[in-house]
């Protein structure tokens, strides 16, 4: 039985001194008092160093409770997280290891604890999730490498002090996560931006693939391909497009996700106009790119994983593209049509001038349509007039007859 309350003190004496006695039976003893061996050699130790002080019970306080942490560090903590609202308790003692001595760094549940202890932290919402258009498939792509997809999008505007409108156009490399490029434009035109796309493709070359929402100007609501003058352009190039289900962001999640983190951290804080909001935009993706740890890329960021892709852009070395002998090669027409004994076959606006190689199916009057390298779908002359029946897989995956 364990020691009296009341006698606690007194038995623990009592016990020392008759166990020093010389011969006296250890054993015995601690089953008389109700202890364990362990606990009376305890006490005979406690007594040999302090005496009977040393029979007191000691403080069970821990040496260091779990939350005291450096002032210092809990300060750099907040700091980083009001700097970066969307960051959470691993990504900020990934920063934290090249600020503070290792023997002060905090652990993920002591960030986590510092962050909720000073309404850091938001309880997350409950999002509904939207269906997608029956059918409809989700984009299939392989991303082994930098360069194997870039996705690009807008991200929804907000106004500037001065009443200004500022709609970024975002575009980012899946793999590596890397910003490519972040720009405020006045107009989403066609032209204004391919000439973003101009320049980023001359800075970081060519990708394999490109994915968008169903949005003009990356895809058009009209036409059986859906394609407008920037994504023909992207086919011409040799670079496969790829879109999003209408009505599910989350198939483009990791750029929607990067969106979020500019709402966090940009939107609320507008600058006076414009310009100003885009220095500000070139700053965010320069610490997105060289500061931020991705879990996903094993804590490294962005900056040390991307590197420019080995397919140069060279503008003005652009040729039409080529097709085997037993090919009939037509030019489309300013309607968006090619032509076959005289019969019209629709295949798309964005492709006018272009030119296509109608292949022999084997089914008379039956063609399979190619752009460059990629199949578009077939033209069936049979009746006469003819609209072009896409391929199941364009604009949802990498074309299989891609020769890479």
């Amino acid at each position: 039985m364990p020691w009296k309350e009341v006698l606690l003190m007194d038995a623990r004496e009592e016990f020392v001194l008759r166990a020093n006695v010389v011969g006296a039976n250890h054993a015995a003893l601690c089953r008389e008092y109700g202890i364990s061996r362990k606990t009376g050699y305890k006490w005979l130790r406690r007594f040999a160093l302090r005496g009977f002080a040393g029979l007191e019970d000691l403080s069970r306080r821990p040496r260091r409770a779990r939350l005291e942490l450096d002032e210092a560090v809990i300060i750099e903590t907040v700091a980083i997280r009001v700097a970066h609202p969307t960051w959470g308790a691993k990504k900020i003692v990934e920063v934290l290891k090249s600020r503070v001595a290792a023997d002060k760094l905090p652990s993920r549940s002591s960030v986590s604890r510092i962050l909720h202890r000073v309404g850091l932290v938001q309880p997350p919402r409950r999002r509904l999730k939207a269906a997608a258009e029956g059918g409809a498939r989700a984009p299939l792509v392989q991303v082994l490498a930098p360069n194997d997809l870039w996705t690009v999008d807008f991200k929804g505007w907000w106004l500037a002090i001065d009443k200004q409108r500022c709609e970024p156009l975002t575009i980012r490399d899946a793999f590596s996560r890397f910003i490519l490029h972040i720009e405020i434009l006045p107009t989403n035109t066609n032209d204004a931006v391919r000439a973003v796309f101009h320049r980023v493709f001359k800075k970081f070359g060519l990708p394999a693939a490109i994915l968008s929402d169903n949005g003009p100007p990356f895809a058009s609501s009209h036409g059986v391909l859906h394609l407008t003058k920037l994504s023909a352009w992207w086919l011409a190039l040799d670079i496969d497009v790829l879109r999003s289900r209408p009505g599910t962001p989350g198939d483009n999640g990791a750029h929607e996700r990067m969106h979020r983190d500019m709402a966090a951290e940009l939107q609320p804080f507008a600058a006076l106009n414009p310009t100003a909001q885009q220095r500000a935009c070139d700053r965010w993706r320069h610490e997105f790119n060289t500061l931020r740890p991705h879990e996903a890329l094993g804590m490294q960021c962005p900056a040390s994983v991307y590197h420019p892709s080995s397919r140069c852009y060279l503008p003005n070395a652009a040729a039409e593209p080529s097709y085997p002998d037993h090919f009939q090669i037509r030019r489309v027409s300013m309607i968006g049509s090619v032509s076959w004994k005289g019969n019209v076959g629709f295949i798309s606006h964005a492709l006018e001038g272009q030119l296509v190689g109608l292949e022999p199916t084997g089914t008379p009057a039956a063609f399979r349509i190619w752009f460059g390298p990629r199949s578009l779908g077939k033209l069936d002359f049979t009746n006469g007039r003819a609209t072009l029946v896409p391929d199941p897989w364009f604009g949802s995956e990498v074309s299989p007859h891609q020769p890479r």
